[in-house]
């Protein structure tokens, strides 16, 4: 946990943003059973009920009365069973004294205190609930069906307002994570060899995670085929002259992730078909990352690295025309079919449980939830000094996208497809760093990890 007043600090900054009364509602996780009650998934705690209380224990509930001026933590101490099976652990009311909270109430008395609030016509303020159990929980407390509850726009709306914007010692928690997840990578580098096996790497990847107390912040994407944007599939052997895509990530112990890809080449170098596509996506990736700055559209970076590899796709024939009429007719889409990037922090997505039109855009301007390509932008709003996000630019062969828009013809005045069907399949190639928008432009964080073909043929030369 942080130290106690980052906890109180929150939410004093929370109440006064929320323009509303009674009482916001903060629902923590369960244990998740695999394949029988007492067999459980690794418990990961709401990540709202950690930034405001910190507290890691599954089954936890908490309540701000902006009424009554009070907050309150619901849940149950160890029973002597428990303490026979999991031995004396710290009660959670030291938890809750290190998260600033004196008030704590049994969970079986939260349907009392809610039962209360609405007799008495007072407004109960909640989140989307994304967990099966935390539907039924608020089915039964709200006595609605689960499909008419209503989370509160205003309260959601304070919580991203709150959270986009990164405290220094988060910050210094993401750093942490990617300095693991800097270390994955390199080894994945390393074990990329002909005969080697995608499994294997990915062990190794959750090795080095857990062996610096981190877990992983999703499945690890470790493919030979990258054009698969979210291929978990790792049964391959890796052979000469394909790439290997790795997207992962971890994240710390007080749950702040990390999210980094790289492609690199199963042999020590990269042929020169490899090499042509992947500076297309590295020129876009440095030209998307040097528009950041605060006050820019997410969305403009996002078409600005459009544009860029339409450019070098050009350049090399794959496609033709004008890279910017190309773009603006989402012709690059046959090749880049989802967004630029996403914010970052407690969850590798940040808040999008909460709603990615909260977290990502804004009334005033809205998500295209229609048009290929663009409709997969998780970011579109405008940047502040303090959000964290992701710069992930791809070019992506997808053989049956590729049949299917070549059968149609479309968009054929800026798509070669002669050249594209040699490729089909090639795969893909990302690159992608997490950065920080700061009131003079970004930082990238966390330690710089290799991206060049230079710098990757000199480290793959080296076993």
């Amino acid at each position: 946990m942080f130290n106690r007043d980052t906890y109180i600090q929150r939410r004093t900054t929370l109440v006064k943003n929320i323009e509303t009364k009674g009482l916001l509602l903060f629902l923590g996780n369960i244990e998740n059973p695999v394949n029988f009650e007492d067999n459980t998934y690794h418990f990961r705690q709401d990540s709202t009920f950690l930034y405001y209380f910190g507290i890691q224990q599954p089954h936890l509930a908490a309540i701000i009365d902006l009424d009554e001026n009070k907050t309150i933590v619901f849940g149950d101490e160890m029973s002597i069973d428990a303490i026979v099976w999991m031995g004396r652990q710290e009660t959670l009311k030291e938890k809750c004294e290190k998260a600033g909270v004196v008030e704590v109430k049994p969970y079986g008395e939260l349907s009392n205190y809610l039962n209360n609030a609405s007799n008495a016509k007072r407004q109960i303020h909640y989140l989307p609930p994304y967990q099966s159990s935390n539907k039924i929980l608020l089915n039964k407390l709200m006595q609605l069906p689960i499909d008419q509850l209503k989370p509160s726009v205003a309260m959601i709306e304070a919580i991203v307002k709150q959270r986009e914007v990164k405290e220094a010692q988060e910050i210094a928690e993401i750093e942490k994570a990617l300095e693991v997840t800097n270390q994955m990578h390199l080894t994945a580098m390393r074990m990329a060899k002909p005969g080697a096996k995608e499994y294997e790497i990915v062990s190794a990847i959750q090795h080095i995670a857990g062996s610096n107390n981190c877990e992983l912040a999703y499945p690890s994407i470790v493919t030979v085929n990258g054009g698969i944007l979210h291929n978990h599939y790792k049964m391959n052997t890796l052979t000469s002259g394909r790439l290997l895509l790795n997207d992962s990530g971890c994240e710390t112990p007080m749950g702040y992730a990390s999210d980094l890809t790289r492609t690199f080449p199963v042999d020590k170098t990269f042929t020169p078909e490899q090499r042509d596509l992947y500076n297309v996506v590295l020129n876009s990736f440095e030209g998307a990352k040097a528009a950041l700055k605060e006050g820019v559209r997410y969305k403009d970076v996002h078409l600005k690295a459009c544009e860029l590899l339409a450019e070098g796709l050009i350049d090399l024939g794959f496609m033709k025309g004008n890279a910017q009429d190309a773009v603006a007719n989402h012709a690059h889409t046959m090749f880049f079919q989802c967004g630029l990037g996403h914010m970052m922090g407690l969850d590798v997505h940040d808040m999008e449980d909460l709603g990615e039109q909260y977290v990502g855009y804004t009334t005033a301007d809205p998500k295209n939830k229609t048009q290929f390509g663009i409709k997969s932008l998780r970011l579109g709003k405008e940047l502040k000094a303090g959000h964290v996000i992701t710069v992930e630019p791809g070019i992506y062969f997808i053989p049956e996208l590729i049949e299917m828009w070549g059968a149609e013809k479309k968009y054929e005045e800026f798509i070669n497809y002669e050249k594209v069907r040699q490729f089909a399949h090639f795969g893909g190639i990302r690159i992608e760093d997490n950065i920080q928008i700061t009131s003079s432009g970004y930082k990238v964080l966390g330690p710089d990890l290799i991206k060049t073909v230079a710098e990757i043929e000199d480290y793959k030369k080296q076993f």
